[in-house]
């Protein structure tokens, strides 16, 4: 092959080409009666570690030790460019990994540090479902309410927000523990509050929207599971003090 089509082929310049010659990385096994390069099968072999090499940024001296070392064989370059295309391949997983969960945060509008997340979230930072949340409500004007006031929050924001819904918490277990039951004055009273909360931090929340919150506490093992570190049962009273109250605001 002459260097013009090698270097389509490889998808590299001639000049390119022409210098690898110069420098003795990879000269063409022959030339024509008019002294034009000719590439042959093995060079282009040799090619192509360069370009391996290269790709994994090695600099080109160092390309031409490692090919030029009498103890490699071709099969221990294939091994050492598969371990470190491997590394590189982990190492850009974990990069992508990092900035879909950054985009992820921003698309939530959470623009806080990691630090300031662990803060205010914990282990519960809501960005761990944001695409759960994107498929099931992404189209709902509720989605697109949220995420314009959420945009604007500061840490500070988060922070009462996390705290006025603890406290609603604290009062539902405390309805619980003295025997209100949840259709009771009391309950229906703080799951009103709480329809509230939601309406004034995140969205307009109607009662019968409300309602499916509710129902969606005790059927999501999720919600579930966070009501019951609470109290025991817990997730089923809110539940319940939720649907009355969606019943009673009707």
């Amino acid at each position: 092959m002459n260097v013009g089509e090698v270097a389509a082929l490889a998808g590299v310049t001639v000049r390119t080409l022409h210098h690898y010659d110069r420098i003795g990385l990879l000269r063409p096994s022959g030339r024509t009666s008019a002294g034009y390069r000719r590439y042959a099968p093995a060079d282009l072999d040799r090619l192509h570690q360069v370009l391996l090499y290269r790709e994994l940024g090695f600099p080109l001296e160092e390309v031409a030790a490692l090919l030029d070392d009498p103890s490699a064989d071709p099969a221990e370059h294939l091994r050492r460019q598969h371990r470190l295309l491997r590394d590189r391949l982990e190492r850009t997983q974990a990069m992508v990994a990092a900035v879909e969960k950054e985009m992820e945060a921003r698309d939530m509008g959470i623009d806080l540090t990691p630090e300031e997340r662990f803060e205010v979230f914990g282990e519960h930072d809501p960005e761990r479902y944001e695409a759960e949340v994107r498929e099931r409500w992404g189209e709902t004007d509720a989605y697109a309410e949220s995420k314009r006031r959420t945009a604007a929050y500061a840490k500070e924001d988060w922070l009462r927000i996390k705290a006025e819904g603890e406290d609603l918490e604290a009062r539902f277990a405390a309805a619980l523990a003295d025997g209100a039951p949840a259709d009771s004055e009391r309950a229906m009273d703080l799951a009103e509050e709480h329809r509230q909360h939601i309406g004034r931090n995140f969205y307009d929340c109607p009662p019968e929207m409300h309602a499916g919150l509710g129902r969606m506490y005790v059927e999501d093992e999720r919600f579930t599971a966070h009501y019951e570190r609470i109290a025991p049962g817990l997730a089923r009273y809110v539940g319940t003090a939720v649907e009355a109250n969606a019943a009673r605001q009707g």
